[in-house]
Formats: structure tokens, sequence, C-alpha cells
């Protein structure tokens, strides 16, 4: 219960802050420019706070905390008083009015921004990439690929952490499926090229699907105890409880929690044997794993399951631990690197999503992201703020697409009608506003179809 409220609260202050930036960014512009501000509002539909500021715009708290807007002087909408008319959103000239529509995206990417420059002055922390399992007969194995190489390069590209080399794999898996590694095997350098056939790109790319590669990276020492034992599992048939240390698995001493996860997963209906620390206990069970869907890969064949969880908490060693930190001067760039760099695997993988080329289950709606929010914000503020730039940078992206109802699509009937010299006719942008909603719609169903499947499925 305490989770789903820091979830919910996560989310909220995150929308607040979010919606806010990029509203305030239309906002700005628009009053910089002259254009007359009727009212700034977070929120749609009936708001729960309003006043009127000394400069007569309205300040207001939507009742539905899932976007917002700033509502502007227009004729084709309502009635504007005769001195108002020149600073109507109608009457400005083209380029005044494509300024304020990206305003708001704007706002999105300099936040993403300054919160990258915040965190790199901080310090971010990362883990080296070392491969730490090659499943034999794997796509891994077959390119030469063994445990304990670190990965420094993917394709032309140097990484030095885990999430660089992670978003490099993904942002060349779905070009030709082809994907070439430079790891470091002890003091040398080798090359090793996976190739994914074309019926499995795809897979590879849901949540999950990375297990689809044949190799994981090294995971951090997790102590064998249990933190959680699911009540209706095979642990719990078997008499073990949480606070429990398993110590020795069919005979075999267990120093970390991987262990016990590689050694049940193929051994789903065939009795194990467990010794176990219980205090000053010691004990011993007879447990059989349960068949049931791998929660890495939920295309692959069904895996043996205890209903378990470790208590945690999980540590790299400090050799492998990194810290990227720059000072207030060197940060700056970092950050717009960082950012560009998101952004355009963001872009390359919305566009492979739309071709079919990505699966469409990475869409998260309001339940996926609040479980980041919450994730993050129990992890420090360092991982919020995270959190925040990638979700800003993802919201200024959304509203960058050609959908009439979005900014991008609003500012492409600026720009025809920059190019006849007439607005488009009325009948043109409803229509287009009809199918912007209908393509919206779509989009919030698949969200939330995703997040359903992904709490519930």
């Amino acid at each position: 219960m305490t989770f789903w409220l820091i979830k919910i609260a996560a989310f909220l202050v995150e929308i607040g802050i979010l919606i806010g930036v990029h509203e305030y960014g239309h906002f700005w512009v628009a009053r910089r420019l002259g254009f007359k501000v009727l009212r700034f509002s977070i929120g749609f539909g009936k708001p729960i706070l309003m006043r009127r500021g000394r400069d007569g715009v309205e300040y207001a708290l939507g009742a539905i905390p899932i976007g917002g807007y700033v509502r502007l002087a227009d004729e084709r909408e309502s009635p504007v008083a005769p001195e108002d008319a020149p600073r109507a959103f109608n009457r400005r000239p083209v380029w005044q009015r494509v300024l304020v529509l990206v305003a708001g995206a704007a706002a999105n990417f300099l936040f993403a921004m300054f919160a990258y420059w915040i965190l790199f002055m901080h310090g971010i922390p990362g883990t080296r990439p070392v491969i730490g399992v090659v499943r034999a007969d794997s796509y891994a194995a077959q390119a030469g690929l063994l445990a304990g190489d670190e990965v420094v390069g993917v394709g032309e590209r140097a990484v030095s952490t885990r999430e660089a080399a992670v978003l490099e794999v993904l942002g060349r898996l779905t070009d030709e499926g082809r994907i070439e590694f430079a790891v470091r095997r002890g003091t040398t350098e080798h090359r090793a090229t996976i190739t994914i056939p074309p019926a499995e790109r795809r897979a590879v790319t849901e949540p999950g699907g990375w297990s689809t590669l044949g190799f994981s990276f090294t995971v951090p020492n997790l102590p064998p105890v249990l933190g959680t034992v699911t009540p209706d599992g095979a642990a719990a048939a078997a008499g073990l409880k949480v606070g429990d240390r398993i110590t020795a698995l069919d005979g075999h001493r267990i120093t970390d929690f991987a262990e016990v996860r590689s050694a049940t997963r193929s051994h789903a209906g065939t009795a194990l044997s467990f010794e176990v620390e219980r205090g000053v206990s010691h004990l011993a069970f007879t447990v059989v794993p349960r068949s049931g869907p791998d929660p890495e890969n939920s295309h692959a064949a069904p895996v043996g399951l205890l209903g378990v969880a470790p208590a945690g908490p999980a540590t790299f060693p400090a050799d492998m631990q990194t810290l990227e930190r720059y000072g207030p001067l060197a940060a700056a760039p970092a950050a717009v690197t960082a950012v560009v760099q998101k952004a355009s695997l963001t872009l390359t993988l919305l566009w492979r999503m739309v071709t079919g080329h990505v699966s469409i289950k990475n869409v998260s709606g309001p339940l996926g992201i609040a479980n980041y929010a919450g994730i993050s914000a129990m992890e420090g503020w360092a991982p919020y703020l995270e959190f925040l730039a990638i979700v800003s940078l993802s919201l200024g992206i959304l509203n960058l697409l050609p959908v009439p109802i979005l900014d991008g699509g609003q500012i492409v009937y600026q720009l025809a009608e920059a190019i006849t010299r007439r607005p488009l006719p009325e009948r043109v942008q409803i229509l287009g506003q009809q199918i912007g909603i209908v393509l919206l719609i779509l989009l919030m169903s698949l969200a939330f179809y995703n997040d359903i499947t992904w709490q519930f499925g």
C-alpha cells in the first residue's frame, strides 16, 4: 500500500512539473511576442482551483491531471474585444504562431538538458558492461562472446557503461539485425558480430526480449536471503519463510541469489534439496519448482519457479561501478550530448514502431509511468530527476508529431497557410482534428492495454 502511495505521489509530481514546464514554454513565448493570453491551465476539465492574475490571465488547476493548455485569444474560437483583436492568435504572423507552438516542446528539451547538467555535476553512476552469462547454442555463443568479456564498443561507438551498451544495441538491432561488438578479453580486444534473423528481430525489442540475444550482463551480488515468499508458490508449500538464507542446493554451496534462480529454472517439476539457515537453526527442505512463464522472456519456454524474491539490497563490487562526473562548464556539453543521443534513439525506435520493426508493447501509459516514477523516487532524488528528464524529452518529441490535435499538427497547419497564403479550409481542419483525436484514442488505448497486461497479465 505504501509503495502505491509513493507511485501516485511521484506520478502527480512528475505530471505537475513536466506539464507545467511544457505549458510555460507556450505561455512565456506568447507573452513575449504580444499574444493575448486568456488562461494557463495544468490539467483538463472543470477547474478545481483558479485565480485571475494582475495581468488578466486565469491560472487554473484542472480536475483531470493528464495534460494542460494555454488558451490564447482567437477569433475563430470565440469573440475577441476590438482592442485585443491585433493580439489574437489568428491575426499574428505565421512565424510567431509557429514559435509559440514549438515553445512547449523546446521547454521540455531545455528542462531535460538542465536536469542532465545537474546530474552530471552530481555524478551519474553506472556499471561496467561485463558479460556474466552466455547461453550455449545461442546467437551470442555463435558469435564467440564469452562470460567475462567487457563490451567496450557497439558498432563504431565506444561504450563504458551497461546503459550505453544497451541503448546502442537497441539502436542497431532493427537496422539489419547485425550488431558488431568490441570486447576486452583480458588484455586484448576482440570483435564479435551477432546476427538476428528478420523473423526474430521484433521479439528482441519486446519487454524481456533481450534474452533472445543469448547473453546477459553480470548481476550485482545479491545475498540468497528470501525477502518475499508467495503464499501459493512452491517455496511456501515446502515450508520456506521470509528471512531464510539458502546455503546449499542439491549439495552445492550457494552464495548468491542468482545461483538459486539459475538452478531452479531448468528443474520445473523436479524435486530439489535445499539447505537453509533460519536464525541459529540449520534446516533441510525438499522443493519442487512449478512450471511457469519465464519472467525474463514471455515468449520463451516455461521455466521452474519457486515463488520467491530476494531481500536485497543488491550491490556491485567497487571495481564494477563507474561514475560520470564533470565540473559546471564541462557538464553543459555532456548534458546536450546525452539529450541529443536519447532523442535520436527515441525517434528511431518510434519510427520503427510505426513500420512494425519494434514491438508496440514498449508503449507505456499512466500505470507504467507511475510505476517507474515510484521506483525512481524510492531510489533517491538523482534517479527521479533522470526519470523526469527522460519523460520530459519523450513528451517534447510526442507533441511535435504531425498529428493535428498535437502541437506538431498545428505547426503543419501554419506552414501550409504560409505556403498557400491563406488558412486551410475549415472542413479540412475539422477533419484533421477528428483524425487526430482517433489516433490519440488508439494510442492511449494501446498504452492502457500494455499497462494492464504488464500489471495483471
